[in-house]
């Protein structure tokens, strides 16, 4: 059912038709493919690292003190607590993360990275750096400009639609 738009957001498109919707179409699907494709090209160029695609992230969120909870990790990466408290261990097994209790509320688990976690967040903006200049290859400057442009463009719209409420 249509929500009813935030007084002041644009009118939403009429771009795609409910009887004729071919998935393949739609932005969401492409964007959805390219995201798929970054990811595995990105975990080949962290191959040496042995860090998945699951995994890079939340250590590349750390080495950028996006977080230094597992509460905050968690929230960052869009995963519930268990979901991360299950990943850590699986970095913490490999050596490169470590938690600690925070002394002032036993509650908070507190997270950083060893030296082998800090080395292989280092390789991190390497390989999204290569993968994505790869993705873009042939794109003029300005058309880079656009593009990222017309995405937060997107993103905005979408984070405002749900922000909506149901009529």
């Amino acid at each position: 059912m249509p929500k009813k738009p935030i007084t002041g957001a644009p009118l939403p498109a009429q771009f795609y038709d409910p009887l004729n919707y071919t998935p393949e179409q739609s932005v969401g699907f492409l964007m959805r493919q390219i995201l798929t494709s970054i990811a595995t090209q990105v975990e080949a160029e962290l191959a040496h690292t042995e860090l998945t695609n699951a995994q890079w992230v939340p250590l590349f969120k750390i080495y950028n003190r996006h977080a230094s909870t597992v509460a905050e990790l968690a929230r960052v990466c869009h995963m519930d607590t268990g979901a991360m408290t299950r990943l850590l261990d699986r970095l913490e097994t490999k050596g490169l993360v470590q938690r600690q209790r925070s002394d002032t509320d036993r509650r908070v688990v507190n997270i950083s990275l060893t030296p082998a976690g800090t080395q292989a967040a280092q390789a991190i903006p390497y390989a999204l750096s290569a993968v994505q200049n790869r993705a873009l290859a042939g794109f003029s400057a300005e058309e880079f400009a656009t593009l990222k442009q017309l995405l937060r463009r997107v993103l905005d719209n979408s984070q405002h639609a749900s922000e909506e409420t149901p009529e």
